[in-house]
């Protein structure tokens, strides 16, 4: 059985801050399950253009509110707390926290390592 406790891991590298957003990476690809899970933040007015070519990702909105705007179809989707939408076509896609923090628990697959950021196209390198 794996445990951890989200303030002992904010203490680690397995907490990224970057300009735009913040992740607690709880589940990792050494942990071994094939997946990771992350709680990842998004603050109130930022926006995040990603596009995982090498992952699929799922998300649950926890807490906030904001959008995802589809690049290849143009449409813009409302996110609120019980909203879950995942990139299955691996969607490029720009993120938006438009009401309070946006507070998302994130499924990659494949797992990420814990401390990666995003690289030029917005993605992650596989691992």
């Amino acid at each position: 059985m794996i445990v951890h406790d989200v303030e002992d891991l904010r203490k680690t590298d397995r907490h990224v801050v970057t300009d735009s957003w913040r992740s607690t990476r709880l589940i990792v690809k050494g942990d071994g399950l094939g997946y990771s899970v992350h709680h990842t933040v998004v603050p109130e007015g930022s926006e995040v253009h990603c596009h995982y070519k090498e992952h699929y990702e799922t998300n649950y909105c926890i807490a906030g509110a904001g959008e995802v705007f589809d690049v290849a179809t143009g449409k813009t989707h409302p996110i609120a707390v019980g909203t879950v939408y995942a990139l299955d076509q691996h969607d490029e896609h720009i993120l938006r926290a438009l009401k309070g923090d946006l507070h998302l628990v994130c499924v990659f697959n494949p797992p990420l390592a814990g401390t990666e950021t995003h690289n030029a196209h917005g993605g992650y390198d596989p691992v």
